[in-house]
């Protein structure tokens, strides 16, 4: 039977009440969140996120999430009190334990993130990104083998996890197997043709194996794909200098310098300057 138009009505006059008397719901403040966060906006996603958490005290996800937004904004004791709860609320929350890493590590406490690492991994193994994660703190560890280990893993699980690809390359390189650092770069390309610091990883890697003209090449690829890539630019310049570009060299290095004051001393460390010394 179809509803009456005096019906439908006082449907739409409830309904209308009811939002201008209880306001947005929980759902509502995380979804507002979420937006706000991929914005950019992380101080509205922060109060976003509380104010979902106000409205329902136990709902882990807004404080998950409330945690990385305020990581991103430097709260990094803010956003481990949020990892905590989430964890008091729910033991087995794996995303809260490989989150909490993610702060440790950026703290600087690496064995505080392996150990969240492991656990994560414990509760669910078939995750590729605690793998990837556990990685990368192994490599800033200079475990090279358990890096290897844990980036393969985390390819076995993903297929196309082309992060995991170039990073492992970036192990291969630094372990001295040229060769094999670039097949990761390569395949890191295939999967994701845009993704500009595998090219500019390849053309390190070319320069370690004399190949210029390659490594050239590779980083006239990563700033056409990122115009404000400021360590494509100093390794552009860098090869230019070896060919003899000392103009292209240096205008490289300005480049970078404008883009990031920080370049000047990753330019003085590689031995290199404007002035067509080194």
């Amino acid at each position: 039977m179809n509803a009456s138009p005096k019906y439908l009505a006082f449907v739409l006059v409830l309904n209308c009440f009811a939002s201008s008397v209880f306001g947005d719901t929980a759902e509502d403040c995380y979804t507002n969140g979420i937006a706000n966060a991929a914005k950019g906006d992380f101080v509205g996603a922060v109060a976003d996120f509380s104010k979902a958490i106000e409205l329902r005290p136990d709902y882990i996800e807004a404080y998950n999430k409330r945690g990385i937004a305020k990581q991103s904004e430097g709260d990094s004791d803010g956003a481990i009190t949020d990892l905590n709860k989430c964890i008091q609320l729910n033991p087995t929350f794996v995303k809260a334990y490989n989150n909490r890493a993610l702060v440790k590590q950026a703290e600087g406490d690496l064995e505080g993130a392996l150990t969240d690492l492991n656990k994560a991994i414990e509760l669910n193994p078939s995750i590729a990104l605690p793998y990837f994660n556990r990685g990368n703190i192994k490599k800033d560890k200079n475990d090279f083998n358990g890096a290897i280990v844990d980036y393969t893993k985390a390819i076995e699980l993903k297929a196309d996890y082309y992060q995991a690809f170039d990073n492992r390359g970036t192990v291969k390189r630094d372990r001295g197997d040229l060769d094999g650092a670039i097949a990761d770069y390569d395949k890191a390309i295939e999967i994701n043709p845009q993704y500009a610091v595998a090219y500019s990883n390849r053309g390190v890697t070319k320069v370690g194996k004399g190949n210029l003209d390659g490594a050239l090449a590779d980083y006239n690829r990563a700033i056409k794909l990122n115009p404000k890539f400021v360590e494509a630019y100093v390794n552009r310049g860098i090869v230019k200098k070896k060919t003899g570009d000392t103009n292209g060299s240096n205008a490289d290095f300005v480049k970078a310098i404008e883009l990031s004051p920080k370049a000047r001393e990753m330019i003085k460390v590689q031995g290199y300057s404007m002035s067509g010394t080194n």
